[in-house]
């Protein structure tokens, strides 16, 4: 199943994509008692899910529910979860990332350690939604990512229970500036700057472009077998699968965990495979770009990019 986030006529709601109708989505009205988000609904837990099984099914069968469909062409989609608690980031989760960001690997995995940062979530757009560049924007890239979003609040998670705290999963594009302050010729460097600019890189309103929607758990027979493709104006720049990552997503969430208390609609972006425009001739997004980022079993994320000074 597929839950969305959507705009029509100006108000904001939640949807359901019934299995039958893949470009129609059905207002979840009587389910959420009227304008409530994602989270909210998470919270409810597995009556929810089963609640949300059972209109699939009715949508799927019932002509007269079918009535109420509404065209996706008319909505306009949102991030799905607008406002997480938490974006969580794993930077360098896939070797060959690794390798065309000009470091060098260690040997066996046991010597390394989860790289991890976070976004704001005032970061997040949806699909459709444009990347805006101004003045402080130097060097622009993108990094393609399967997210995982988290169904229930837990702490100190084991890896053999951590897929009894996913909802789901969907896309994020870890858009990423990689010249912060680059620009100022009288900056006198301190240690830490070089890091905390690629930090703060990280940042910038709307660099976390999430959706189009959040597929539960159940349609994703193998999160570590989906394949990642990322087009940049119509050109193939990233292409991968999930089985690439270091760190597998039970791995991932007992270490986040360990650290912080997960909630529900908290959001996981579990890396990027190569091609982020690391070390080639076109590593920085332009006026007027569109980036198109895939992922098999989830969907088509599209963002365009609008660069002003």
């Amino acid at each position: 199943m597929k839950l969305a986030t959507f705009k029509i006529d100006g108000k904001k709601k939640v949807g359901l994509i019934p299995s039958a109708f893949e470009r129609r989505i059905y207002y979840l009205s009587d389910m959420t008692g009227g304008d409530s988000d994602i989270v909210s609904l998470m919270e409810e837990g597995e009556d929810f899910l089963l609640r949300l099984e059972d209109l699939d099914r009715q949508v799927s069968e019932n002509e007269t529910l079918q009535k109420d469909l509404t065209d996706l062409q008319d909505a306009t989609l949102c991030a799905p979860v607008e406002r997480p608690g938490k974006i969580i980031c794993l930077a360098g989760n896939y070797r060959a990332h690794i390798a065309e960001s000009g470091y060098v690997e260690p040997e066996q995995q046991s010597r390394f350690t989860q790289q991890l940062f976070l976004k704001p979530s005032t970061s997040l757009i949806g699909d459709g939604d444009v990347i805006n560049l101004g003045k402080q924007n130097v060097k622009v890239g993108w990094e393609t990512e399967l997210a995982v979003v988290i169904g229930k609040r837990g702490k100190n998670i084991s890896e053999a229970d951590a897929y009894d705290y996913v909802f789901g999963y969907t896309i994020l594009n870890d858009i990423s500036e990689r010249g912060l302050n680059s620009r100022i010729e009288s900056r006198h460097l301190r240690e830490m700057d070089g890091f905390c600019d690629w930090l703060a890189g990280k940042w910038f309103d709307g660099f976390a472009p999430c959706g189009p929607w959040v597929v539960t758990k159940d349609e994703i027979d193998d999160p570590h077998n989906l394949k990642i493709q990322f087009y940049l104006n119509g050109e193939l720049r990233q292409f991968g699968t999930t089985g690439e990552m270091i760190f597998s997503i039970p791995e991932q969430i007992a270490y986040i965990s360990s650290i912080m208390t997960l909630e529900p609609g908290d959001i996981i972006s579990t890396g990027t495979p190569p091609g982020a425009g690391l070390g080639d001739k076109a590593n920085s997004l332009a006026d007027g770009d569109e980036l198109v980022s895939e992922i098999k079993g989830i969907g088509t994320l599209m963002n365009k990019v609008r660069w002003t000074n």
